[in-house]
């Protein structure tokens, strides 16, 4: 079955260490356990804000680490899921479900092995 990331876009609030409400937590763990009882979480998880981590460029040479905070929060991730579902379709559907009172999320199907052609 395809495997498919939702992505949660930053906000300020995320960018600045907010942490979500003792009622929006109760609410993510009811979503995520119908989740799991649909057989459809992998994994997920909320990031820490960009501020405490580092980006890895590579261009030919040594590679070099910036650390953050990293542009406008509209453009950050602040944390994801990465579920099976049939389709696209039943991932919207999934991502529709999820609690958020305003936000962003971007669904995306992840590659799977016999997506790449077969070694020799």
């Amino acid at each position: 079955m395809p495997r498919f990331m939702m992505i949660v876009k930053a906000s300020e609030d995320s960018e600045a260490g907010v942490l979500p409400t003792r009622e929006m937590i109760a609410e993510m763990g009811q979503y995520n356990d119908r989740l799991v009882e649909a057989g459809a979480w992998l994994t997920g998880d909320g990031l820490r804000p960009t501020s405490d981590g580092a980006r890895v460029a590579y261009s030919g040479g040594a590679p070099v680490v910036r650390e953050g905070p990293f542009g406008p929060a509209k453009d950050q991730v602040a944390g994801f899921w990465v579920i099976r579902a049939e389709s696209m379709d039943e991932a919207l559907d999934w991502a529709r479900r999820i609690p958020f009172r305003e936000g962003e999320v971007e669904v995306r199907r992840l590659f799977e092995a016999d997506d790449f052609p077969a070694q020799p």
